[in-house]
């Protein structure tokens, strides 16, 4: 069962995290040629597509997208809970899962920038990845920026972001009771 249940808990991660980028991509307005954002378009295509005849944008915002993130964030703490132990609550499931959506935003943001930070060090030149995660990042780490600069040339604003990030993570994780994350 405990295989079971890390498989279906990647399947939900991994699905509100193409899903989260999809509508970080639109937001940022990042690069829709870049071959990142092709990645995340064509896989994220089959599932919003359809949704989005019924649900339209609203000033500049996919409520589609969002929505599906929300929708399998929520359905996350229904199915797992089903299969372990028969029971579940669809209200609660529907608050762990906007806890949730938020929680995986962070992770997602804190592992974008963490291999932003890898890739400075080991890559040379230009790269079309390392260019859509700086347009993913730049809105959060810009007023860091502003409060920290640079100093003798190095950036700050990501370990700050880090602490920062840790810290909500930690906090929004810990209303998510602990068997509910599987």
């Amino acid at each position: 069962m405990e295989a079971i249940n890390y498989l279906l808990d990647f399947v939900f991660n991994a699905l509100v995290w193409v899903l989260v980028l999809r509508l970080w991509l639109q937001l940022v307005k990042a690069d829709f040629y870049n071959p990142f954002s092709q990645f995340i378009v064509k896989v994220s295509n089959p599932m919003v597509v359809p949704l989005r005849r019924v649900v339209p944008g609203l000033g500049g915002i996919d409520l589609a997208t969002l929505l599906l993130a929300y929708l399998v964030a929520s359905l996350k703490f229904i199915v797992i809970p089903l299969l372990n132990s028969g029971g579940f609550d669809i209200p609660s499931s529907m608050i762990f899962g906007a806890l949730y959506l938020l929680k995986q935003t962070g992770v997602l943001l804190f592992i974008i920038m963490l291999v932003m930070a890898l890739m400075s060090w080991v890559v040379q030149g230009y790269n079309p990845t390392q260019v859509i995660f700086h347009q993913l990042t730049e809105p959060f780490l810009r007023p860091i920026r502003r409060i920290i600069p640079n100093i003798g040339g190095l950036d700050l604003s990501v370990l700050v972001a880090f602490l920062l990030l840790n810290v909500i993570n930690i906090f929004i994780g810990g209303a998510i009771p602990v068997w509910r994350m599987l």
